[in-house]
């Protein structure tokens, strides 16, 4: 099986990094460099014209959207245990991957770039606000899901890749998240897995690498 991972540092691309890593499969990544425009170009446009990361590209077949892409990771890899077995808990675990990012993610994009959902001057400001807030309200959801639990379940899956993803980017934004201790907990945890350990040596490469290209 030959499988392909586009990727960029910092985005949500790391999370299948980390579930494929997981899963012990063999694949490639193609880091594409977003100063540099490189998710826009004719080449990536032409597979992915939705300018994104992640996606997979599995035996020459393109997916696209974390979701179905962490599915099918699951799927083609059972052995990894990445979505529960049982149905109903699978369907949850679809349910918190879709919740991060849908409902999560956008809030997190508004802070990164408040101009792109309002282009009026001097609302930048407020638009970080409004995002905060409405973070705010869904790190307190993840907290009580979290309470009691090292994971959403009971025991590493592909939902706990992706909320840790959700919880790096609020902190490089500096939100503070003091007052969610079962999120820390949760961060902390999944940060000395070994896939996330492999994934933050990548990424520092990647990013190295890219510094010299500059």
């Amino acid at each position: 099986m030959d499988i392909v991972l586009y990727y960029a540092p910092i985005t949500c691309a790391l999370a299948p990094y980390i579930t494929l890593t997981e899963a012990g499969a063999k694949f490639e990544v193609r880091a594409l460099n977003f100063r540099k425009n490189e998710h826009h170009s004719p080449e990536y446009l032409k597979i992915n014209p939705k300018h994104k990361v992640p996606l997979l590209v599995v035996d020459g077949g393109v997916l696209s959207e974390s979701v179905a892409i962490q599915t099918w990771i699951a799927r083609a890899f059972p052995q990894a245990r990445l979505l529960p077995a049982d149905p109903w808990q699978e369907l949850q675990a679809i349910s918190l991957m879709s919740w991060c990012s849908g409902g999560i993610h956008p809030f997190l994009a508004r802070i990164n770039s408040p101009q792109r959902v309002c282009d009026v001057p001097g609302t930048e400001e407020s638009v970080k606000r409004l995002a905060t807030a409405n973070l705010m309200e869904l790190f307190k959801v993840a907290d009580d899901l979290l309470a009691g639990r090292e994971f959403f379940f009971d025991h590493f899956t592909a939902p706990d890749a992706h909320f840790f993803w959700c919880q790096r980017r609020a902190r490089q934004f500096g939100l503070d998240l003091s007052g969610f201790k079962h999120c820390a907990a949760h961060f902390e945890r999944v940060l000395q897995r070994p896939s996330v350990q492999k994934l933050y040596a990548f990424e520092k490469s990647v990013q190295e690498a890219f510094a010299k290209a500059a």
